[in-house]
């Protein structure tokens, strides 16, 4: 069963062969990178339990040396995750909480692990709820027990727990305003980490002196480990001062006058800071980064590299969703003219994973995949050419597609509908485009989260 489930109607939407060859190309490797970036996938290669030793990455851990077995954490593949510890550890688990995205919990079977359904990307109660359920846990779990923190892109949304003082409101206020102005999620997870009792590597606090092992599935670039899901088991380079200067970058202080209160306090001594390289919980814990989004394109292009001339050029990309748009957009007629003159027999690909970002001026829905296709498309033109952009995660801004795709021919289409790429790419609209040209990618809720991937295609004219 296909992962992009109108997969047939967006080939379909060619309106000529050598396009159609072009949208199956771009369409099957997405299909390939949903499938890779299963994190059951991740978790049977990471994991290996043989004679009661648990072996990570060439670590071994003694598991008849503990006592208690608990599991802890969340995000957009904590079902997955947790279906997979469970499976292979069964009854060794004493307990857990991992909390998941609402409306995913049907899909997975613990009975060990308890699936706490909380909210995303703004924070909610039942959130909480959760997030003090792993506290607890955490706080109980002696020195000779042993806790599995799983988490994956989501979870600085997905375990809210609000400082001392805070309320959630204050966090989802900043929150949604930071997302409003651009913020990259560098910069929002170091002003979360700091109004948190879990995140920037209070959890392993909380733990000690129990022994942690955290297994983490990457969404952010580059894979910094202290800001993914806002580092809850890792050190945190950031500081009061570094969240402080965020809102004031983008302009938020005096719309948020509780929120920059408490980092000023934090700023001037008067609050402990998240956790630092020292800490007597820090040896104890062992982060493991199981599955990124250059580990996901490296093995798809190599499934792929007899089929196609596939090359990736980027892990990294970053920057203004229309921007990099407008760049893939002339580096894929690049790849067109130099494909025509090479009379190569077999496809180009050009792969490319990373997070855009888009700031928001209009009032048009929209999200940064399908910004960036809709901004790509007023440099393209020509047939057996296509770009495709999608969240691995399934959703893309507050939208029900994960991104879009789009040919030579969609620019002209889209005029035909009266419907300028130009005047909606102005309003941040472009979910109305592509929902009017039928080309949105849709996936639902994938179960996880490698950052984006974006696919260009040169194929001939038939």
């Amino acid at each position: 069963m296909s992962r992009i489930k109108n997969i047939k109607r967006l080939i379909e939407n060619a309106e000529t062969s050598g396009d159609e060859i072009a949208r199956k190309i771009a369409l099957t490797l997405l299909e390939s990178v949903l499938t890779e970036a299963d994190p059951k996938n991740a978790m049977q290669r990471a994991l290996q339990l043989k004679e009661g030793t648990l072996k990570i990455q060439g670590k071994i851990f003694d598991l008849e040396s503990f006592d208690n077995i608990y599991v802890i954490g969340g995000g957009k593949a904590g079902g997955g995750m947790a279906e997979s510890v469970e499976n292979l550890l069964g009854e060794e688990i004493a307990g857990g909480c991992i909390n998941i995205p609402i409306g995913t919990k049907t899909r997975y079977s613990t009975k060990r692990i308890f699936l706490n359904e909380s909210s995303h990307p703004v924070p909610d109660e039942s959130g909480v709820f959760g997030a003090k359920k792993m506290l607890e846990i955490a706080q109980k779990a002696g020195e000779k027990d042993l806790v599995i923190v799983l988490l994956s892109g989501g979870a600085s949304a997905l375990i809210p727990y609000p400082a001392e003082g805070l309320s959630l409101a204050d966090m989802q206020e900043i929150t949604k305003a930071l997302l409003r102005s651009g913020a990259d999620i560098v910069e929002l997870n170091s002003v979360r980490k700091h109004l948190s009792r879990v995140k920037g590597g209070r959890l392993a606090q909380a733990c000690y002196p129990a022994m942690v092992v955290s297994l983490i599935i990457s969404d952010v670039v580059c894979d910094p480990l202290d800001v993914i899901a806002s580092g809850p088991t890792v050190p945190d380079p950031s500081t009061y001062a570094d969240a402080l200067s965020v809102l004031e970058k983008y302009g938020l202080t005096k719309g948020y006058p509780k929120v920059t209160k408490y980092l000023e306090k934090g700023r001037l001594g008067m609050l402990s800071e998240t956790l630092k390289e020292g800490d007597a919980c820090v040896p104890k814990t062992h982060n493991f980064l199981i599955s990124t989004n250059k580990d996901v394109l490296h093995t798809v292009a190599e499934e792929f590299k007899d089929r196609y001339d596939i090359q990736i050029f980027s892990t990294t990309l970053s920057g203004e969703a229309r921007e990099v748009g407008r760049t893939l957009a002339r580096r894929l007629m690049d790849a067109a003219a130099a494909y025509q003159k090479q009379n190569s027999g077999r496809s180009k690909v050009l792969i490319a994973g990373g997070e855009t970002t888009v700031t928001v001026t209009g009032d048009g829905r929209g999200g940064r995949n399908q910004e960036l296709v809709l901004s790509a498309i007023t440099e393209i033109e020509g047939e057996g050419i296509c770009i495709a952009s999608m969240g691995t995660d399934g959703i893309d801004g507050a939208t029900d597609a994960a991104g879009a795709i789009a040919d030579g021919k969609s620019y002209s289409r889209a005029q035909a509908k009266n419907l300028s790429p130009q005047v909606f790419l102005a309003r941040n609209d472009s979910n109305t485009v592509f929902k009017e040209l039928d080309d949105l990618i849709l996936t639902g809720p994938t179960g996880t989260n490698v950052n984006d991937v974006i696919v260009l295609v040169v194929t001939k004219r038939v």
